[in-house]
């Protein structure tokens, strides 16, 4: 299989790190010497950066003022954004304009998406569900009521709740279909309540109470959840591939400076065999990651659904940014812990992104349900 970028994402991958080189990571808030959230809000400045890039509108047709590319030119520019550690919410608005380009109405993609690729109109989804580990599309219910929709529950872990213009929130309806409503911040009946990533970023319990929405503002083309949902998952592999490609730099760096017995610690075979070990779990990643996206964006036909593939994706990018931020902290000594030294900061995002949108449990659940319903052979 060729996974050889075309000459357009590069050119995306290449313009994310040049503006991702004036971002310093160790400037970014520790969540180890703030009590409670580390910032307000995210970094508007990025943002606006990213605007001016035009990063913000990959996925999005050019009718719309996008690039027109797909989601693997997504992951290129996401796999940047994690090796700074940057605070924007480019997963999330990058994911949800591009299911409402895909499923949502005309009305709707010429209000949104235009201002969404300028930085204008900022996106969240809610996809955590009321607990994180139940799915998120039953968490919230919604009921057609004359001209609009009325939703009722709840959603935990809302990532930028408390920044985002609209939250995309997947809703049960009693036709067992899966509705998405766009839902502006402060509306009547939303209410949100803090809580604190380990990253340290803050996060919304949102809570809707008869929360009416206008129909343009619904999207209930079949389909549109689980492409959204997939989209998602894939883009957090694609974080923690970035993240874990630059903490193994750090690690080899200080390695081959740190000296015990008169020699490079990175020369004793203890250290170089788990170096190698967490290259190993790197390239796991790296092509897992490219055979979700892959299948997300070409369509192609498989053993199994593409939902397979990004299960197998998540896995190993939960499993795998695990091992390289724990064998990183173990080489590097009490020095990992140094407040004034960046690592610390990686190893709890790193925490955040293994259990983003499901641990690995959950997804070799999901997968082993993929196997029963298919069986392979």
């Amino acid at each position: 299989m060729d996974f050889t970028f075309t000459e357009e994402q590069q050119a995306a991958a290449e313009a994310a790190r040049g503006v991702f080189a004036g971002v310093a990571p160790d400037a970014v808030p520790s969540p180890a010497l703030t009590p409670g959230a580390v910032a307000d809000d995210f970094d508007r400045p990025l943002w606006s950066r990213l605007a001016e890039a035009d990063l913000l509108s990959l996925l999005l047709a050019e009718d719309y003022g996008g690039a027109g590319l797909d989601a693997i030119a997504l992951c290129l520019v996401l796999r940047e954004s994690a090796k700074v550690l940057a605070r924007v919410p480019l997963l999330e608005s990058s994911a949800a304009t591009a299911a409402v380009q895909a499923y949502g109405g005309q009305e709707l993609r010429a209000e949104l998406l235009a201002r969404a690729g300028r930085g204008e109109v900022v996106l969240t989804v809610a996809a955590h569900g009321r607990t994180g580990h139940d799915p998120a599309e039953l968490a919230v219910t919604a009921r057609q009521d004359g001209s609009g929709w009325v939703l009722d529950g709840m959603q935990t872990a809302v990532p930028w709740a408390y920044d985002a213009d609209l939250v995309v929130v997947p809703a049960r309806t009693a036709a067992d279909r899966t509705v998405l409503a766009l839902v502006p911040r402060g509306v009547e009946g939303v209410s949100l309540a803090e809580q604190v990533s380990t990253s340290g970023e803050r996060l919304g319990e949102l809570r809707l109470e008869s929360v009416r929405v206008a129909a343009r503002y619904v999207v209930d083309a079949e389909g549109a959840w689980e492409w959204l949902r997939e989209l998602l998952a894939t883009g957090t592999c694609a974080l923690a591939l970035g993240l874990g490609e630059r903490v193994l730099e750090m690690t080899s760096r200080y390695a081959s400076k740190r000296e015990q017995f008169g020699h490079p610690i990175a020369t004793f075979q203890a250290v170089a065999v788990q170096s190698a070990d967490r290259y190993i779990d790197l390239c796991a990643m790296e092509a897992a990651l490219w055979q979700a996206a892959w299948r997300i964006t070409s369509g192609a036909p498989g053993a199994l659904p593409a939902a397979g593939d990004v299960a197998v994706a998540k896995i190993w990018a939960s499993e795998g940014v695990r091992r390289i931020v724990q064998t990183a902290q173990h080489l590097h000594g009490g020095f990992g812990a140094d407040v004034d030294y960046p690592l610390h900061r990686y190893h709890a995002w790193a925490k955040h992104l293994e259990l983003a949108l499901g641990p690995a449990a959950a997804h070799e659940e999901a997968l082993g349900d993929l196997l029963a319903a298919h069986p392979l052979g």
